[in-house]
């Protein structure tokens, strides 16, 4: 009985979904078959029946699932037929239900597919009417008169439709007849009418045969004795107030609980209307042991759990039987229904375990099918499944309970690689109840990531003459992907520097991203370049990012001073003359040099290492000017050697060495010729050239006096505010090109002794001066000593900035130290005192710029 009403609930819930059935379940099958077929049997070829065929049922792995307990049919996938797996009783199936539907769900995967599938299970006429008792007694009392109905227990038959019950016949005798009566459910109840009084004396005891015949074919029955024992008079039986009670209890009512009361009189008098109350005797065992009755009072009460979802309704007989002899009965039917209530929580079911899915799955992916039940009715069995905020999944809702599980936004494994869903199903009864659910769903990793630099960009300082193979630097990446994303492999991308490949420079290990240098590096040849490094992943497709990389040279002393005057055309040994009447400081020649090294390793010394008379000439240190210690006299030798030692400021130190041969002569006052100039004078050069070199050395003289001046009145007047000071000049083009200048920056404190000046215009190559600078100097020039090869204003200040140390701008006892690029409106570069770089950009105007704090 139990299992009939559960397999109604169920029949009912496939019925709904059959007409209702939503996206994730296809079309519905159905088998009819009669029950007790053999286990083996085939009830149809499922595979055709659901448009598949025998390779792909096994590929996606076609399963038969059932909510019973037992798994009744199995898939041959060889075959593709759906077959008996167990033996099939309808009877304990569906009990006395004339339909009998047994629902089935064949999944199948990759995708994920749902098909309904019923099997409809015929009655067969297995079952014989069955008397619960096999003999049961009437006691009848004498002269009880003709009509009086005695009601007979009704037999049983499990078979339903034209296979159950259908009639009762009784054996033939002269006393009763059978009247047969049908239910307003269809059931049959049989009753012996009295036709002729019953005499005691005559026949005490007469026996019947009651046979219950059922509709089958062929038909089958089962029969009772009937066993009439004629009593003295008691002739009234006890009569039910009511002849049938409908009542209704609350399951789970606690046991004790009253449910009816039942009361029946008996007209006799004596122990002939002492009544005892029972229940009747095909009354089952588990209804006995759900409900008693009080023998005295009639009171029903409860006994044991009363459980809707075992059984929600149930009726029995109560007899009332009075103490006379013979005892007499009456018989009243209780209708007993069961009210439900909200005391199961719903049941969350996996259709299917969920697969990884992948983080660039579309929106709307299913990625699993899940159904709740709930063995409550009404509303109490009515389920909601839902889960939390804030995922990236929601259930997609079908029929009869049945969710998809989807994505709803788009996933981003690097941000989470699985996720934890806790599924809640909730009732709607009151109060409601809930289950959960958790499920992990791993998300699949694709190649949607670049590889990322540990920086924007790499600074890389190498010092000029590196050995060949040496590692510069290490650059890396990192990609956030996982596996074969996750790999990557750095190359270069092919560009040029100074018009050849920069593979010939340099290489990078293409697994760890460290570059070594192709060959040893020339800070005179090559001060700055660039290349772009390439990190790929090895993804699909791959993805690859880039990032610059700027290599500076730094230089090294690796290059001895140049002799510029007296130059190697005019021989290893220079020829000077030099009149005898020469005071002291008279200015003799002067040795000029060039360093193609930079910084601190193109500063210039001089000094003297042999001479003739060492009393009578001296080399300025920083100038190289040859000057007279003392005034020439008649004692000293005409023909004085001086061998002079010019040494640079790198380590090592780099040295070269001049010898200048000055012949004292009688009768020279002319001033030394200009320092530039190739080739001696001849000694009969016209009277009308020297004229002119001495005007034009006057010039000079007169022109640098005064700027020198100007300067010295402009620091006076701004020594509160700086220490230095800048004079920027025009050339000789004036207004007409306001972009080609000198600046220089003078140590107001002492002695100027270096200065290193940058200068150019933006249609000509940067220009390269160095002068060497005396307070007591007669000449004040600039000698141009290399054009640079540099063109790029950026690259130019980056080689400046990384080819010095910090020392070589500071301003120390005695040294200054000027750099500067001049291009477009005066925009100019310059360190002091070690403070940042500042960039300065001046307006078209030439003047006199003094101090630091007046610069903008």
């Amino acid at each position: 009985m139990e299992m009939r009403i559960l397999m109604k609930i169920k029949v009912f819930l496939w019925l709904l979904l059959f007409f209702l059935m939503g996206y994730t379940i296809e079309a519905q099958t159905r088998y009819t078959i009669p029950e007790e077929l053999n286990v083996g049997s085939v009830v149809g070829n499922i595979a055709n029946d659901l448009g598949l065929n025998l390779s792909e049922i096994s590929d996606r792995k076609l399963r038969i699932a059932s909510e019973g307990g037992k798994q009744y049919f199995s898939v041959d996938l060889g075959k593709g037929e759906l077959i008996v797996n167990e033996r099939i009783d309808r009877e304990s199936l569906c009990g006395g239900n004339a339909n009998c539907l047994l629902p089935l769900e064949a999944i199948i995967e990759n995708p994920l597919q749902l098909y309904r599938v019923e099997i409809e299970i015929q009655d067969i006429n297995d079952n014989l009417p069955v008397f619960q008792s096999n003999r049961n007694v009437l006691n009848i009392a004498e002269h009880t008169l003709p009509g009086a109905r005695f009601r007979l227990e009704s037999a049983q038959d499990p078979d339903v439709g034209s296979n159950s019950l259908r009639t009762y016949t009784l054996s033939k005798n002269e006393h009763f007849v059978l009247d047969i009566k049908t239910n307003k459910d269809g059931s049959k109840v049989s009753e012996l009418i009295l036709e002729k009084v019953l005499d005691r004396e005559k026949q005490s005891v007469q026996s019947l045969l009651l046979t219950a015949v059922d509709g089958g074919n062929p038909a089958r029955s089962g029969t009772a004795e009937i066993i009439i024992r004629v009593q003295d008079i008691n002739d009234n039986a006890p009569i039910f107030e009511e002849s049938g009670y409908d009542i209704q209890v609350v399951e789970n009512t606690r046991p004790g609980t009253v449910v009816v009361t039942v009361k029946a009189v008996d007209r006799d008098d004596g122990v002939n209307c002492e009544i005892v109350y029972s229940f009747g005797p095909h009354t089952s065992e588990s209804l006995q042991n759900l409900l008693t009755v009080d023998p005295q009072t009639g009171e029903i009460k409860v006994k044991g759990e009363i459980d809707y979802e075992v059984r929600n309704s149930f009726k029995m007989d109560v007899l009332a039987t009075d103490k006379g002899i013979p005892p007499m009965q009456g018989l009243c039917t209780i209708n007993v229904e069961i009210m439900d209530l909200n005391d199961n929580s719903p049941e969350i079911i996996l259709k299917s375990q969920p697969s990884p899915v992948s983080e660039d799955a579309p929106v709307g992916t299913v990625i699993a099918l899940i159904s709740a039940k709930d063995v409550d009715s009404g509303d109490n069995g009515k389920v909601n499944l839902n889960i939390a905020p804030g995922l990236p999944f929601k259930l997609k809702p079908s029929v009869s309970n049945n969710y998809a599980l989807v994505t709803d936004t788009s996933l981003d494994r690097e941000k989470n690689p699985d996720y934890t869903i806790e599924i809640k199903a909730s009732d709607s009864g009151t109060p409601s109840l809930n289950s959960r659910k958790t499920i992990n769903v791993r998300i699949l990793d694709v190649n949607d990531n670049p590889p990322v630099f540990s920086q924007p960009s790499y600074t890389v300082y190498v010092r000029e003459n590196n050995a060949a193979g040496s590692i510069m630097w290490s650059v890396s990446a990192s990609d956030p992907d996982i596996g074969e994303n996750a790999k990557i492999s750095y190359s270069i991308l092919d560009s040029k520097v100074q018009d050849v490949s920069v593979s010939s420079y340099i290489y990078i290990n293409s697994d760890n991203g460290s570059i070594y240098s192709m060959h040893s590096f020339d800070y005179e040849k090559l001060k700055v370049f660039q290349i772009q490094v390439q990190a790929k992943d090895h993804g699909s497709p791959s993805l690859s990012s880039n990032v610059t990389v700027h290599v500076f040279i730094l230089d090294q002393n690796d290059n001895a001073p140049a002799v510029i005057y007296p130059s190697a055309v005019m021989g290893s040994v220079s020829h000077q003359k030099m009149p005898r009447s020469a005071k002291a400081g008279h200015l003799t020649t002067k040795i000029s040099a060039v360093d193609a090294d930079s910084g601190h390793n193109a500063w210039i010394s001089y000094r003297l290492v042999e001479a003739t008379d060492s009393s009578l000439f001296s080399v300025n240190l920083y100038t190289g000017e040859v000057r007279t210690k003392r005034a020439v006299s008649e004692q000293d030798d005409s023909s004085q050697r001086l061998l002079i030692e010019i040494q640079d400021n790198g380590e090592p130190v780099q040295s070269a060495t001049v010898t200048v041969n000055i012949v004292l002569e009688d009768g020279i006052h002319e001033p030394i010729s200009d320092f530039r100039q190739k080739t001696a004078e001849p000694s009969k050069r016209n009277s009308k050239i020297t004229f002119y070199l001495i005007i034009s050395l006057a010039s000079v003289s007169v022109l640098s006096l005064l700027t020198f001046l100007i300067l010295v009145v402009k620091c006076v007047r701004n020594s509160r505010s700086s220490s230095s000071c800048c004079i920027r000049r025009a050339d000789s083009d004036g207004y007409k090109n306001p972009n080609r200048n000198l600046q220089l920056q003078l140590n107001t404190d002492g002695p100027i002794k270096y200065v290193e000046v940058l200068g150019g215009d933006m249609l000509s190559q940067s220009q390269s001066f160095r002068s060497c600078l005396s307070p007591v100097s007669e000449f004040s020039d600039f000698t141009l000593v290399k054009p640079s090869s540099t063109t790029d204003f950026q690259d130019m200040i980056n080689v400046l900035d990384a080819s010095l140390p910090d020392s070589a701008w500071t301003f120390e006892s005695q040294q200054v130290s000027i750099l500067f690029e001049l291009f477009g409106e005066g925009l100019f570069l310059f360190k002091h005192d070690n403070n940042p770089v500042h960039k300065v950009r001046s307006i078209q105007k030439w003047y006199v710029e003094i101090g630091m704090e007046e610069l903008d």
